[in-house]
């Protein structure tokens, strides 16, 4: 496809053009296929909601008015379409990776899922690193809507206050509030439950897994390179430990990473 300036693509979509508008919208229709896969948790509903998005785009595209920018009135979009999904499902409790962990470890047919993807597939590696953005997901989903939505929005894919306003309708006062309570509660959750960050955390996933996959790496020298274990080993505040993973999440691509299979099929 042919560069445009996006100027001029956006008038021409203006215009009925579907092609202009297709361009404008693949610019970021990553982070956005991303962003709604930490949601849902699901890539069929991912990919679903993707074209629902483009649709309903296109089809109001008359409405908007430049008061933000066309990606944050396209996340917009697609968020109140999410919400419709979230609000039918129940929110995860703290303990569903525990749980999870349970059924495949009695189930011969799920651990051969998981060797099959790692071996076979062109993402199917395992990395720390990755899974740790597998359960800032899995503990996303144990948040409220609201809390969810807003921290992965302003933590993970770097939106600002105001632009986190257009997208969920809300004031100032009340993103501020969400902000606030999110990451508070995110960082306890983890605090209390993640071995890499608390000796006394019920969660060695990561680590556990690691030696599953990669029998031959050196776990302790590869956990000593993240910054995540060196400020926890100082004993640096949640805060701090809480941002320092959500720096590490926003550099993933859960759709795309070189594990993204394997996760995808251990968060299934």
């Amino acid at each position: 496809m042919e560069n445009t300036d996006p100027e001029e693509a956006l008038k021409k979509a203006l215009n009925g053009d579907i092609r202009a508008f297709q361009t404008l919208f693949l610019a970021f229709s990553d982070p956005l296929k991303s962003y709604l896969y930490r949601l849902l948790a699901n890539r069929q509903d991912v990919d679903d909601l993707a074209q629902d998005t483009f649709v309903r785009a296109f089809e109001k595209l008359g409405t908007f008015t430049g008061g933000s920018s066309l990606k944050t009135w396209v996340f917009s979009i697609a968020t109140n379409l999410a919400y419709e999904l979230l609000r039918k499902r129940k929110r995860w409790l703290p303990s569903a990776q525990d749980r999870a962990k349970e059924l495949a470890t009695n189930s011969p047919l799920i651990q051969e899922a998981f060797y099959y993807t790692h071996q076979n597939s062109a993402y199917g590696r395992y990395d720390v690193q990755e899974h740790i953005d597998f359960c800032f997901t899995c503990m996303g989903k144990t948040l409220p809507i609201d809390q969810q939505v807003a921290v992965i929005l302003k933590d993970v894919y770097g939106f600002s206050r105001k632009e986190i306003m257009h997208i969920m309708g809300l004031s100032e006062g009340v993103v501020k509030h969400l902000l606030h309570d999110g990451r508070k509660l995110l960082a306890h959750v983890f605090n209390q439950r993640c071995a890499l960050i608390n000796k006394q955390g019920a969660c060695h996933q990561c680590t556990e897994l690691a030696g599953i996959y990669n029998p031959k790496q050196a776990k302790r020298e590869a956990l000593m390179q993240l910054d995540l274990v060196k400020q926890a080993e100082k004993q640096a505040s949640q805060e701090t430990l809480y941002e320092l993973r959500a720096k590490l999440v926003a550099q993933i691509d859960p759709m795309k990473s070189p594990g993204a299979d394997l996760q995808d099929v251990i968060m299934q």
